[in-house]
């Protein structure tokens, strides 16, 4: 039996426009780990609360002329969450090691931003790109080796931080500077997203993007300021707009993206505002990255 039949469970649909896994070209599966959160818990509602918002969303992107409608997308539910973190991510990478094999490419509702962990961990030869207020490359965290705080550090450690650019950054300790410094991990701030020319900013991120193949894109959706999507586990303030934040991502999507996750919309913090963004997210990277898909 297969690791989706086996480790997933069945919910109500993303979208509502459902298609059968053996046809499908992308596969959504929720994972509502919720484990390590250390200030505001509550990231296992998010896929549930992502998948309603997205039921009622108008599904064209205005940006590139598509329907989301029209891409062939299966929904695979929640992953099972029992036992240990590890053991939870043991059990993603084998799910998104599955869709991964099929030619399809996974899309990850968090739950916690440790799963990016999990589904990053079967990819080959990927650099990842991480829009993100944190740069969570702590050692240890609370006593925790493996948390929302530390996961890009295991990354690193992983597949080298060669291969990782995070953007959005504004919460950061001395810890995370020495080691970003040291390893020559590429991150660009919140101040320097605001300031920059766009041209430039947008051509750093392609010159990182084009040393690789292929990409795997995390977006924790506190990325963008508490004004626009309060509802997540770690607000900081002096965040991005969605305006800048898909217009990034647009550009980046050049690229080839073979999969992505959008994480940390803790939803009983608002009426349903951001869970709307992360969905709004969804729907405008399966629009940017429909270019050489259908």
């Amino acid at each position: 039996m297969s690791h989706i039949h086996t480790h997933m469970m069945k919910t109500f649909n993303f979208s509502g426009y459902d298609k059968e896994f053996r046809e499908a070209t992308y596969v959504i599966l929720g994972v509502p780990l919720d484990d390590t959160s250390t200030y505001r818990p509550g990231s296992r509602f998010g896929p549930s609360a992502i998948r309603e918002a997205s039921q009622n969303l108008e599904s064209y992107s205005l940006r590139t002329k598509r329907d989301v409608e029209d891409l062939k997308v299966f929904d695979a539910g929640d992953l099972i969450i029992n036992g240990t973190v590890e053991e939870n991510l043991d059990r993603l990478q084998l799910v998104v090691g599955e869709i991964l094999a099929a030619g399809k490419v996974p899309i990850s509702l968090g739950g916690e931003h440790t799963i990016t962990y999990g589904c990053v961990r079967p990819l080959k030869d990927a650099a990842v790109l991480s829009f993100d207020a944190h740069l969570d490359m702590r050692d240890e965290y609370l006593g925790r080796r493996l948390s929302h705080a530390t996961f890009m550090r295991r990354i690193a450690e992983s597949i080298g931080s060669e291969r990782i650019m995070e953007i959005g950054i504004r919460a950061i300790c001395n810890e995370e500077i020495e080691f970003a410094e040291k390893e020559k991990a590429e991150y660009i701030t919140t101040l320097e997203v605001m300031k920059d020319d766009r041209r430039r900013l947008i051509k750093r991120i392609h010159d990182f993007l084009s040393k690789f193949n292929k990409f795997y894109l995390t977006i924790d959706v506190d990325i963008l300021d508490p004004s626009y999507a309060p509802a997540v586990g770690n607000p900081v303030p002096e965040g991005l707009s969605p305006t800048i934040l898909l217009d990034l991502i647009q550009s980046a999507c050049d690229h080839n993206l073979i999969g992505f996750d959008v994480v940390e919309v803790s939803p009983h913090y608002d009426y349903g505002v951001t869970a709307l963004q992360a969905a709004h997210i969804i729907f405008n990277v399966l629009a940017f990255t429909n270019k050489n898909k259908t």
